[in-house]
């Protein structure tokens, strides 16, 4: 059992036991450090709340750099990677039947236009030979004209001479 001594209003338990012993001084230690412990917890939850804004930028800096650096490299890595063991066969390519409609479409307009350059040319040298052909006709009905004409000329003196001749022969 244990024995209580009062001095000067002060209760002290002396216990009977180590144990009891123990936890007493335990007790009186924990009644001296709790001002110093209230102290240590508001200084603890200051440096706390000081480390919180320092550490806050830093860690939203390097989620930024996580979200713009490495976060790409890793989905092309792990898309890299299931391409690679996807079992299903890669689709075939579209590529070269699209660059052959494109040279066909293009060679089609480099005829086209070469077509209507030389219809063009075709067309002016046509008009440059008609003139020709047709100033060569004139020229030529001129030439057949005068031709004519001329021998119309020497026919109508030749009768007119002949006929001449007659009526002087007769009269």
């Amino acid at each position: 059992m244990s024995l209580t001594l009062r001095r000067r209003r002060a209760v002290i338990e002396i216990p009977d036991t180590w144990m009891g012993r123990v936890k007493a001084q335990a007790m009186q230690a924990g009644r001296r450090l709790a001002p110093m412990a209230d102290q240590a917890k508001v200084a603890t939850a200051q440096r706390i709340e000081d480390a919180r804004y320092w550490a806050a930028p830093r860690l939203e800096d390097a989620a930024h750099q996580v979200e713009d650096r490495l976060a790409p490299a890793v989905s092309t890595m792990l898309t890299q990677a299931a391409h690679k063991i996807d079992p299903t066969p890669a689709p075939k390519s579209r590529r070269w039947p699209v660059i052959l409609l494109m040279t066909g479409l293009a060679v089609g307009a480099m005829g086209y236009m070469f077509y209507r350059r030389n219809a063009q040319q075709w067309t002016d040298h046509m008009k440059d030979s008609a003139s020709d052909a047709s100033q060569w006709v004139n020229d030529r009905a001129e030439k057949a004209a005068d031709r004519v004409s001329d021998a119309t000329d020497k026919t109508a003196d030749h009768i007119s001479s002949t006929a001449n001749e007659a009526s002087r022969k007769m009269s």
